[in-house]
């Protein structure tokens, strides 16, 4: 029976996978080294381990198959041969909404609760929806591009060509589902910068003004600093990382995107760098800060399945002093600019009031971006302004 063929496919990509690559690079390279998998049974593998990762933490007594099968159901509006089998009441149900699938699932398993999903709501930053943050959970988020405002309507015509669902969200953003193979229909990567939509509403709280002096300090390809650039051409860039790789990519995506007035090092955040630094002074740091991505698991959800809250205490250490290593090259009056894809309150407002607290910082603005609500991922910023 086919079914049997999903199973066994299913069942060797979960065992193939230790959780040490992201999960989408680790299918790149099992797909390598699996050739005999035709395009449909990668589809359908590539389909059954996202969802199943997606039922994070919930009904971890049952087995893989049956947790699949139920996830499927979740996080589909079609159903798959694995449902099918396994969970076939559910069939007739599985054009409804998430909230009523969940209700059919929670009366099929009296086990099953929304919030082991994701059990750590009692550490989540204020104002989140928790009931439509863990929902969001079983939706794959879109694929978001930014385009200059005269480009926007030739790049969405050429989409829509394509056969491609697009909506354009602004005169600069368009999204589309993901997985869009979008150098297929647009050969001149120059023309868009792939970007996740609350990433591009970080830049609301950037305000650069021309001929400024800014560091991208944890800059890794760049995407902050082309959004920068994007909003003040003239501005000067240091854009900096402890990965040389990360840099190259950077680097590589500045010539596309025709920047040529910046400086790039290669610096390790956690060390004291006055001797490279020491005579440097900024007129806005960003801070893209490494942290848990609690915010991006709706995209990544293997990350969920294996995340500990233990973890945060090393996140949070790792916030407060590369924050105390790079504050100090800030100019008075100047802002810092502090930002995680989290939504944890442990690495959002409260390194917030640290950094308050311990340095000569005032609060300008902050939000979390609710990225949940538009099929996105979530992220934290922060304006606050040397005294």
């Amino acid at each position: 029976m086919k079914v049997h063929h999903h199973i066994r496919a299913f069942e060797q990509v979960l065992a193939s996978y230790d959780g040490k690559l992201p999960l989408h690079r680790h299918l790149v390279v099992y797909f390598k080294q699996n050739k005999q998998m035709g395009s449909s049974d990668r589809r359908w593998a590539s389909r059954y381990i996202y969802s199943y990762f997606r039922l994070g933490k919930a009904l971890k007594q049952l087995g893989a198959l049956e947790r699949l099968a139920i996830a499927d159901f979740l996080c589909n509006t079609d159903v798959s041969l694995i449902t099918e089998y396994a969970f076939p009441l559910a069939v007739p149900h599985v054009e409804k909404s998430i909230a009523e699938k969940v209700d059919f699932v929670k009366s099929q398993y009296p086990a099953f609760n929304l919030e082991d999903v994701f059990p750590f709501q009692h550490a989540l930053s204020e104002g989140i929806d928790k009931t439509q943050f863990l929902l969001s959970l079983f939706v794959q988020p879109n694929l978001f591009i930014r385009v200059k405002e005269t480009h926007q309507p030739a790049i969405q015509a050429k989409i829509e060509a394509a056969g491609i669902s697009v909506t354009a969200l602004s005169d600069t953003t368009l999204a589309l589902p993901n997985g869009t193979k979008l150098e297929q229909i647009i050969e001149d990567q120059r023309l868009y910068q792939v970007q996740d939509l609350s990433s591009q509403k970080t830049g609301a709280y950037f305000k650069p003004q021309p001929y400024e002096y800014w560091w991208d300090c944890c800059a890794a390809s760049g995407g902050k600093s082309l959004l920068m650039h994007s909003l003040e051409p003239k501005v000067k860039l240091l854009v900096s990382d402890v990965r040389e790789t990360s840099l190259g990519n950077l680097q590589e995506r500045f010539q596309l995107a025709g920047i040529k007035d910046y400086q790039k090092k290669v610096i390790d955040l956690l060390q004291n760098n006055d001797q490279i630094l020491h005579h440097y002074e900024f007129d806005g740091i960003l801070l893209d800060a490494p942290c848990s991505g609690a915010g991006t698991w709706g995209r990544t959800p293997e990350m969920l399945c294996n995340f500990e809250e233990h973890k945060l205490a090393n996140y949070i250490k790792l916030q407060q002093t590369i924050a105390e290593n790079v504050v100090k090259y800030l100019k008075p009056g100047k802002p810092l600019i502090y930002m995680t894809c989290s939504v944890f309150k442990a690495e959002n407002e409260d390194v917030v009031s640290y950094l308050i607290e311990k340095f000569q910082l005032k609060l300008d603005a902050m939000t979390l971006i609710k990225g949940y609500k538009n099929k996105a991922d979530s992220m934290f910023v922060a304006r606050l302004i040397m005294r």
